[in-house]
């Protein structure tokens, strides 16, 4: 396939995605197709390459009706999709540069040698984190930093969804601490290492949305040459 075609079939489904409110409960997503979907989010960058997330496949139905009492913004989403995902972040707990979440990834995601792994932990991200980004402010800072990371994630599942012809909402339409206490009672928080980012629902589509809007080219894009 041509470059050309390539960019026409990413262009194609950007303008062929659009944030479902509702889906056909009739039509489930197979599972080779969700799985590809949750590798592109595996597979997603992060700051530091830290991978501070975790997707929470929620198909329970008595689970999704808790969440629907408190997620205004998925009233229709919960009872149609065919996929909720909850998208979690690592708390400070985790992502504290002296962290032993740290500390662990680096030695057996990325293989750092044990040798330089304290030279990385206590010079590189300490700085980054208390000097460059101002992280270390309070432990919503670097949460909400951790955060950020899942929303790249978000984005490129949702896109690669739309590439194989499946919609997708992103959901941030809801009560954060009632979430937090109802995933808190299922053990889904890890004793506080986790908590809610994101939500997004995946399905196919039960009515045609209207038109896409966008602000035009030159109102979001500025060159400096």
């Amino acid at each position: 396939m041509s470059n050309e075609l390539k960019k026409q079939e990413i262009i194609d489904a950007y303008r062929f995605r659009h944030a479902t409110k509702k889906f056909d409960p009739t039509k489930k997503i197979s599972d080779e197709d969700f799985e590809f979907i949750l590798e592109v989010g595996r597979l997603s960058p992060s700051s530091i390459g830290l991978e501070p997330w975790q997707f929470v496949v929620v198909q329970n139905e008595q689970l999704r009706e808790k969440l629907k009492t408190v997620s205004w913004g998925a009233q229709g989403q919960l009872p149609t999709a065919s996929h909720f995902v909850l998208i979690l972040a690592r708390t400070m707990k985790d992502t504290k540069y002296d962290s032993d979440y740290i500390k662990n990834h680096l030695k057996q995601v990325i293989k750092y040698p044990e040798e330089v792994i304290e030279t990385v932990v206590n010079d590189k991200f300490k700085n980054f984190q208390e000097k460059d980004l101002l992280l270390l402010e309070n432990e919503r800072t670097l949460f909400d930093w951790a955060s950020k990371q899942t929303y790249i994630a978000l984005g490129n599942m949702m896109t690669a969804a739309a590439q194989i012809g499946i919609d997708s909402c992103p959901i941030e339409g809801f009560h954060y601490q009632s979430v937090h206490k109802i995933l808190e009672e299922e053990g889904l928080l890890e004793d506080g290492h986790l908590d809610i980012s994101v939500m997004v629902a995946f399905g196919y589509r039960e009515a045609e949305p209207r038109p896409k809007t966008r602000k035009k080219r030159e109102q979001v894009v500025k060159w400096i040459e």
